[in-house]
């Protein structure tokens, strides 16, 4: 479902991503984890078409995205929760869902986005900037399903966020792959997260993937070690 080859990322003459590779397939969820400043976020931005590529390739269900804008990956099937979540905080939590609907032909909210975030419903004419940070991360995540993607970018969803939100929405990310077999690639820090969804983690370090394990073979001390070396 995702394909990516050789991908480099540069910040001016300083390369942040050197050539990685990643493929990930239908309804599979992959973690990648490191330390601050190891490359995370750039990778996700590339994929979503924030950064520009410095060279590789980018391919979403067979489909080269590689030189496509943002809205173009969108409506191709990349959805993308950032870091710090980016909802606009003057806006409803009707209005900052709708917002997702851009890309697809109804216009209409699914009923199961409100199922998987009940919360959303009963505060959906609150303003965005008036909810909690666990609240505002089921809004972001909310916004990017609306788009009806193939693959679902989360970057850092359990950053500010309650030991006991975070559950949750380890249990909604697992039920979003039941019910419609996406892909979902998330970056993240905190291993037990990482356990409860993943069936894959990869480990980058200072732009490069150094490790890889299937969820059942982790060694959770060596990937500890890796994030906090």
């Amino acid at each position: 479902m995702l394909e990516v080859s050789k991908l480099s990322v540069s910040y001016g003459e300083s390369e942040a991503i050197h050539g990685v590779d990643l493929i990930a397939s239908k309804n599979e969820t992959i973690a990648v984890m490191g330390r601050n400043g190891m490359g995370k976020t750039t990778l996700f931005k590339s994929l979503i078409g924030v950064l520009p590529v410095g060279g590789g390739s980018i391919k979403v269900d067979g489909v080269d995205v590689t030189k496509m804008t943002s809205y173009q990956r969108v409506a191709n099937g990349i959805a993308y929760v950032p870091q710090g979540r980016m909802i606009f905080p003057s806006m409803t939590v009707l209005e900052n869902i709708q917002t997702g609907l851009e890309t697809v032909k109804d216009k209409t909210i699914p009923d199961e986005i409100f199922a998987l975030f009940p919360v959303l419903f009963d505060m959906r004419q609150r303003k965005g900037g008036n909810l909690s940070g666990g609240q505002q991360q089921q809004l972001a995540i909310a916004r990017a399903l609306v788009s009806n993607p193939k693959v679902l970018l989360l970057d850092e969803p359990t950053e500010g966020i309650q030991p006991s939100i975070i559950k949750d929405i380890a249990n909604v990310l697992n039920e979003i792959r039941k019910m419609r077999e996406i892909t979902i690639i998330v970056s993240e820090q905190v291993l037990s997260f990482t356990m409860a969804v993943a069936d894959r983690i990869i480990v980058i370090d200072k732009g490069s993937f150094i490790h890889e394990d299937l969820r059942e073979n982790v060694d959770t001390a060596q990937i500890s070690k890796y994030l906090s070396v």
